[in-house]
């Protein structure tokens, strides 16, 4: 008797995925949709062409894929299609694009509107921009834009679906002509419709930051209509007109910036803005109010960086009234001997060495280092000026204490302007990934003079609390920045909510709370036997704890913002999440505010054909990112399996982000964890788990009753089958 054959198993063709196809016409004829195999290697003519047989539908040609939602698929983005994904047959850019325009041409207003309304949708995909410019729509939207008869409905889509096509990047901006740009001044100015408003925001903050046009818009567009709009026009549009004020500030040469700050810092402006700043504000608003902060404080970077010119009689006059105002203002006389004041340098020496400048003889000297230049004076005289009893009050207290444990005015303003300097990051450009910005900033018209005042008094009194002499200097100021950085954790509403805040951490909350960490960290870097034969067993747990966190912070998964040409993509957002039973990561386009389930994502990359993750400036798409001095290289890409397939980019929305995927990914492709956040979460948790099993119960009141039994799930849905 013959053995019986064994059948192979099939090897499986990894360029071959299992899919669905559905179809619908305009003339809800009922299509059964249709499961093929999709196979990478051949053209999607030929697939296309084949749905189109088996359907009955002729001209195969006018037909084209789409994804479940608007983009089509093209030979570029065709690796994008995974086992169980579901495409839609639809017409093909060329047909969409003739069909529109045929319609546009003619007069039927109803098919019009409907064409338009479509069209603002399809605008988004870059393959059907790319060919409704190619044929001149983008003229045609341009014209039905100027036509001033032109319907308000046909005109909303109108400016919505040019918005969008020029978002692509392809066409120019400086093509537009003065016309078109009045036009859209004329929207903002008159129109009662916030769409309108919306979209002709978003085209002058375009038209500003990338033509040669920047000056008509300047010229057109004034603050009174920008504060008007912030005042009574919808969220949406307050978010564009903060953009295009803050498109207006940087193109500004400096003269016009210090204006436009002095304008915006007026009490009108600022109660409007500050009428923006809401707790549901949406991330992109935090972003423009973040830009705009920046850009304000980034004014003072000239002063900062310019050394006092010892020939500057405006300076050597505010020196002069710095002296005036502490010694003279009560009319008494400090040095009473005649023979003393006829050397009246001799005595404004002394006066110049109990401010607590470094060289009493020339105190000019003292401002000569950048930074913090000339804006550690303007800082002082506006506190002697504005604070006189509190200024005076700080200078003679140091001047009745022991020399040793005087507190040098002069030299700490400067050394406390320095610093501040550094903590807002004067003079840096916003990032775009910013989103940290303090509303105290928009309460007064002079905030980092202000933030200063309060900022020196608590010096002083953290310097005699500290009972500090002048070799003490660099703890004072390690005490001073701890205090200061931890008050405006959570942003303060305005100034007077910080300095409430800044009371609360005095010199012996601050020592408390270093001794508690200090504490800490000696427990975990103990050296008794006892204690590292605990940390070794301990720290298989904790690495895994941590491993079980990072996955499950990728299960829930990260919204992030979508860069085109090295610049983040207003308004767009994307999201990725990693399944529960990790093995595959979902990912696809989102918007602000919803979290989309797994099933609304319809991109997948398997765990498995993850052939390696790139981060920083390794990754392609950082390289566009390169040039921007003030961009954090948080960055990293997943390079799948073959080399026909693309890479998945990202960009991090902030460090912490990057680390937890980093991680996450890492774990996932069992590699070692390597993130800084590791080694603090690691340290953080061995210190915590040694403490409670070092912990002695003896003393320790044991509840009676058990703790309340948590609710239940809102599901059992604990198990997922990608």
């Amino acid at each position: 008797m013959l053995p019986k054959s064994t059948k192979m198993p099939a090897i499986k063709d990894s360029h071959i995925v299992k899919i669905a196809v559905k179809f619908v016409d305009d003339a809800a004829t009922t299509y059964y949709p249709q499961l093929i195999e999709f196979n990478q290697r051949q053209p999607l003519s030929t697939i296309i062409q084949n749905l189109c047989s088996s359907w009955g539908i002729p001209d195969a040609e006018n037909y084209a894929l789409q994804f479940d939602g608007i983009n089509y698929v093209t030979e570029k983005n065709r690796n994008e299609v995974k086992n169980g994904t579901v495409l839609m047959l639809r017409f093909s850019p060329s047909k969409t694009t003739n069909d529109i325009l045929e319609t546009l041409n003619g007069d039927n207003h109803e098919e019009k509107v409907r064409v338009l309304h479509g069209l603002q949708v399809l605008s988004a995909d870059n393959t059907f921009a790319l060919e409704f410019i190619k044929e001149q729509g983008l003229s045609l939207i341009i014209a039905l834009i100027e036509d001033v008869a032109c319907d308000e409905t046909i005109l909303q889509y109108a400016l919505c679906s040019f918005v969008c096509l020029m978002e692509h990047g392809t066409i120019s901006w400086d093509i537009l002509q003065p016309s078109f740009i009045m036009r859209n001044v004329a929207f903002i100015n008159g129109s009662s419709n916030w769409e309108i408003v919306q979209a002709a925001l978003a085209i002058l903050e375009n038209i500003v930051q990338n033509s040669n046009k920047c000056a008509l818009v300047e010229k057109e567009i004034t603050l009174e209509t920008l504060l008007k709009l912030l005042r009574d026009s919808s969220a949406h549009v307050q978010q564009n007109t903060i953009a295009l004020l803050n498109a207006l500030f940087i193109k500004a040469d400096d003269t016009k910036r210090r204006m436009l700050a002095t304008t915006l810092g007026s009490k009108q402006y600022r109660s409007v803005i500050n009428s923006v700043i809401t707790p549901s504000m949406g991330a992109e608003m935090a972003h423009q109010l973040y830009v705009l902060q920046t850009l304000t404080l980034g004014l003072l970077e000239q002063r900062m960086k310019t050394p006092m010119d010892a020939q500057d009689q405006d300076a050597q006059e505010k020196i002069k009234e710095l002296r005036r105002i502490a010694f003279e203002a009560d009319g008494i006389d400090p040095i009473p001997d005649v023979a003393a004041r006829r050397h009246h340098s001799g005595a404004h020496s002394g006066h110049y060495k109990k401010l607590g400048f470094k060289c009493d003889v020339n105190p000019a000297q003292d401002f000569f280092e950048t930074p913090p230049g000339t804006l550690a004076l303007d800082c002082m005289i506006y506190f002697a000026r504005n604070y006189t009893q509190s200024y005076t009050k700080v200078v003679h207290e140091n001047s009745c204490r022991a020399d040793e444990h005087e507190c040098p005015f002069g030299r700490t303003s400067i050394e406390l302007v320095k610093v501040l300097c550094e903590i807002f990051r004067i003079g840096e450009s916003p990032s775009e990934q910013g989103q940290e910005f303090y509303p105290m900033f928009f309460t007064h018209d002079h905030p980092f003079e202000e933030f200063f005042c309060i900022c020196i008094v608590v010096l002083n009194r953290t310097w005699k609390d500290m009972r500090a002499t002048t070799e003490d200097f660099v703890k004072v100021f390690s005490v001073v920045r701890e205090q200061i950085v931890r008050s405006i954790v959570g942003r303060p509403a305005s100034l007077e909510d910080f300095k409430a805040k800044i009371h609360t951490f005095t010199y012996n909350t601050i020592t408390t709370l270093r001794q508690q960490e200090r504490t800490s960290r000696e427990e975990c870097e103990s050296t008794a036997s006892a204690i590292v034969s605990l940390k070794g067993k301990i720290t298989p747990e904790i690495r895994s704890l941590i491993k079980e966190q990072r996955l499950g912070y990728l299960i829930v998964g990260t919204r992030f913002c979508k860069y085109s040409g090295g610049k983040r993509e207003r308004d767009k957002y994307w999201y990725a999440r990693l399944s529960p039973n990790h093995k595959v990561i979902h990912y696809g386009d989102c918007d602000e505010k919803t979290v989309p389930t797994l099933e609304e994502l319809s991109n997948k990359l398997p765990v498995i054909d993850i052939r390696q993750m790139l981060v920083g400036k390794e990754c392609p798409h950082m390289k566009e990112m390169r040039s921007k001095k003030s961009s954090t290289p948080l960055g990293f890409s997943l390079v799948p399996d073959g080399s026909e397939q693309t890479t998945l980019d990202f960009i991090a929305p902030d460090e912490p982000t990057f680390n937890y995927w980093t991680d996450g990914i890492n774990a996932l492709l069992g590699q070692p964890m390597t993130s800084k956040q590791l080694e603090e979460d690691f340290e953080t948790l061995l210190s915590m788990e040694i403490k409670l099993r070092l912990l002695d119960t003896e003393g320790v009141d044991i509840s009676k009753e058990p703790p309340p039994i948590p609710p239940e799930p809102e599901n059992y849905d604990f198990c997922f089958d990608s």
